[in-house]
């Protein structure tokens, strides 16, 4: 095992754990998406909480969030990590040193999207995730349903702009990622890497759009469809 924990420890191994939890978790959004937006059927929230319990009682569901939460722990450790040792490996910025010269405005703020939307997603997990999904695992009951909890913090600005300010930051964090990820796997070719920097830029600007509209949804629209 010792020549797995040099790999996993050494800058390349650090960067492809970077790549392989950072494509998990590009993956996992869509799946994530698709859960939001059944917040917006008219249905009072049955097709959402359905969803819900789905993903709440599903043994395999359950195994996989368990992935997903090691996933993200390694993706945010590795990326602090890596971020620290470049910078003591240049302590001082010479006048030679231009980054702006050196690497893309995505890739210099990576650090700085990802400490963000990592604050984020702490606060999202423990208002939705914690605050109703561990607790009733403690046999603990709540008198208003995921749903409504869902569309209360999402009619609160501060919140909802928040959220918003969030999936801005995610786009850039994935424009560049997503790229770096296939890069770091070496799946270079001049054929096919401009594709996948196209996907990697649409990924990055559609998927956070999508979610940055549902909480705006319910802070401008939902109301005016009827809603309480």
């Amino acid at each position: 095992m010792g020549w797995l924990s040099q790999t996993f420890t050494s800058s390349v191994g650090k960067k492809l754990v970077m790549a392989i939890t950072g494509l998990f978790l590009i993956s996992f959004l869509i799946v994530h998406l698709s859960g939001n937006f059944l917040l917006l059927k008219n249905d009072n929230g049955a097709a959402f909480l359905q969803y819900s319990e789905f993903m709440k009682t599903n043994p395999v569901i359950l195994i996989m969030e368990v992935v997903l939460f090691l996933g993200f722990i390694f993706h945010a450790f590795n990326g602090f990590r890596l971020a620290l040792e470049n910078k003591r490996a240049r302590p001082v910025d010479y006048a030679v040193n231009r980054p702006s010269e050196n690497s893309s405005f995505f890739s210099r703020t990576m650090v700085w999207t990802g400490s963000i939307v990592f604050i984020f997603l702490v606060i999202h997990l423990k208002s939705f995730f914690v605050d109703h999904k561990v607790t009733a695992w403690m046999g603990a009951t709540h008198e208003e349903t995921l749903y409504q909890a869902v569309v209360s913090a999402f009619q609160n600005p501060v919140y909802t702009w928040f959220y918003v300010v969030a999936m801005v930051l995610l786009g850039f964090h994935l424009n560049h990622g997503f790229q770096s990820a296939f890069q770091t796997l070496g799946l270079n070719h001049k054929k096919f890497t401009p594709l996948i920097q196209k996907l990697g830029l649409f990924y990055a600007i559609v998927v956070p759009l999508l979610f940055a509209y549902v909480p705006l949804y319910f802070l401008y629209i939902y109301k005016s469809t009827g809603g309480n």
